[in-house]
C-alpha cells in the first residue's frame, strides 16, 4: 500500500516539473524591395502564467534571421494569465528598424508571422512602435505649454550668427564685425582693451636756473591727477606749487626751481590696446617617484636624463627632492649629482626619517654655477655654492643616490622634480 501511494504522488508531481508547451513561429521574411531580411529579432515579455500554470518570468531573447529564415518557439500568450503580448524589435545593419507585437496562440503546427502579429493599441503604445499612427501635439500632456515657454526666433534672428536673448525674450542675432568680441550684454566691440602706460621718475625738460618756471613732459598725463612731481625728493602739490597744461608743468614764481634742484615726474598716459608680451613658460623635464635601496654603498634611486641641445646659456634648472629613511638600525646618506659633480651630499643619523632639499643650476656658456639647500627632520639646514664643468653637448644626467649603514634599513626617494626655466 505504501508503494502505491508513493508512485501515485510521483506521477502526480511530474506535470509540474515538465516544461510548458511551445508554439513554433516559422516564416521567411522579406524587405519591401524583395530582398530577404537579415538581422535579429529581440523578443521581450512581461511575467505571466501559462495555461499549464507554468510561471514565465519577465525576460527577453534574441533570434538571428539569416537569408530571411525565422524560426522561434514561444509559450502561448493568448491563454496566459494575464493575457499578454510579446514585444518584437527588428534590428538590421546595426540599427533598430521597427517594433511590433505578437499574440501567440496554442498550436501544434508552425505559424507564420501574420498569424501572431497583433495591432493591439495598448501594446503598440507600450512598445512605442508607433503602429497606431502619429500622436498629435495636443495629445501630449504639457507639450504646448513647454513649447510656449522656450525662446523663439525673433525678427532679427539670423543663421550663422551668435545668438542673443533680446529684451522681449526672443532669439536675435548679434551684429558686429567678424573680428569683434561679444560682451555679456550682447553688445560688440574690438577685442581686448586699452591699458595705461606708466612713466616713472622722468626728468622734466627745462633749464633749472632759478628764474625758469616752465618745464615739459614727454607725454600728456592721463588722467591729469596721476601726475606726481618730486623736487629733491619732496612731493609737490598741484595748484599750490605748480599747474599742468597739457604736457607743460608751470611752477608758481615763489616755487621756481633753483640751480642744483632735481625734478622728477611720474604719471600715467593713455595707450593703444594691450598687446600681451609672449614668454616661454617653465618646462618640467622630469618628475615622479624613485626607488629604494638597502645598499651600504651609494646606489641610484632615481634619475633625470636631459637630452643634448635642450639647455642653453641663460637657462636655469630647479631641482627639488624628498627622501625617506626606513628603519632605525643605523644612519644613512643621500646624494644628488649634476653629471659628474656632486650637487648635494648629506649624512644623517639613525633617528632621522626625512631629508628634503632644493638645488638651483645657472647654465653658463661653459658649465654651470650650482647652489643647494637641504635639511632633515633632525639633520640641520645646510647650504652650498659650487660650480660644474660638465659639458652639455651630449646631454646631462641628474642622479639621486642613497645608502644605509645597516642592510636592515632602507632609504628611498619619495618625490623629485626637475624644471627648466628658460
Amino acid at each position: 500500500m505504501f508503494r502505491r501511494l508513493l508512485l501515485a504522488a510521483v506521477w502526480a508531481g511530474l506535470p509540474a516539473l515538465s516544461a510548458p508547451s511551445l508554439t513554433t513561429i516559422q516564416d521567411v521574411l522579406y524587405k519591401a524591395d524583395g530582398t530577404r531580411f537579415n538581422g535579429t529579432l529581440t523578443i521581450s515579455w512581461n511575467s505571466f502564467q501559462a495555461v499549464d500554470n507554468s510561471n514565465i518570468v519577465r525576460q527577453s531573447t534574441t533570434v538571428k534571421v539569416v537569408d530571411g529564415n525565422l524560426r522561434v518557439q514561444l509559450v502561448p500568450s493568448t491563454t496566459s494569465t494575464p493575457p499578454t503580448v510579446y514585444k518584437v524589435r527588428y534590428n538590421s545593419d546595426g540599427r533598430s528598424d521597427f517594433e511590433e507585437s505578437w499574440s501567440v496562440p496554442s498550436s501544434t503546427q508552425p505559424l507564420p508571422v501574420r498569424d501572431v502579429r497583433t495591432t493591439d493599441a495598448a501594446a503598440a503604445a507600450d512598445t512605442g512602435s508607433g503602429t497606431t499612427g502619429p500622436i498629435p501635439e495636443s495629445g501630449v500632456t504639457g507639450l504646448i505649454a513647454d513649447l510656449g515657454a522656450r525662446p523663439v526666433k525673433g525678427p532679427s534672428y539670423a543663421a550663422g550668427s551668435v545668438a542673443l536673448v533680446d529684451s522681449t525674450g526672443m532669439l536675435a542675432a548679434v551684429s558686429g564685425d567678424p573680428s569683434d568680441c561679444v560682451r555679456v550684454d550682447g553688445s560688440t566691440g574690438p577685442c581686448g582693451g586699452a591699458s595705461p602706460n606708466f612713466i616713472d621718475s622722468e626728468s622734466l625738460a627745462g633749464i633749472v636756473d632759478g628764474s625758469n618756471i616752465s618745464f615739459g613732459l614727454s607725454a600728456v598725463p592721463d588722467p591729469a591727477g596721476s601726475l606726481a612731481i618730486y623736487r629733491n625728493g619732496m612731493l609737490q602739490k598741484a595748484g599750490q606749487d605748480f599747474n599742468l597744461t597739457g604736457s607743460t608743468v608751470q611752477f608758481i614764481a615763489a616755487a621756481a626751481p633753483q640751480p642744483g634742484d632735481t625734478l622728477l615726474a611720474s604719471f600715467r598716459t593713455a595707450s593703444a590696446a594691450d598687446t600681451p608680451t609672449p614668454y616661454t613658460p617653465p618646462q618640467v623635464l622630469c618628475s615622479g617617484t624613485g626607488g629604494t635601496t638597502a645598499s651600504t654603498t651609494l646606489a641610484n634611486i632615481g634619475a633625470c636624463q636631459i637630452p643634448a641641445g635642450l639647455l642653453q646659456p641663460g637657462d636655469r634648472v630647479d631641482v627639488r627632492f624628498d627622501m625617506a629613511h626606513q628603519g632605525t638600525a643605523g644612519g644613512f646618506s643621500v646624494e644628488v649629482d649634476w653629471g659628474s659633480t656632486v650637487l648635494v651630499h648629506r649624512d644623517a643619523t639613525a633617528g632621522d626619517v626625512f631629508v628634503t632639499g632644493r638645488a638651483d643650476s645657472a647654465i653658463l656658456p661653459s658649465g654651470a654655477q650650482l647652489s643647494a639647500q637641504s635639511w632633515g627632520a633632525l639633520l640641520p639646514f645646510a647650504a652650498v655654492v659650487s660650480s660644474a664643468s660638465d659639458g652639455l653637448s651630449n646631454g646631462l644626467t641628474i642622479n639621486f643616490l642613497g645608502m644605509v649603514s645597516q642592510t636592515t634599513d632602507s632609504v628611498g626617494i619619495a618625490n623629485f622634480s626637475v624644471v627648466r626655466i628658460p
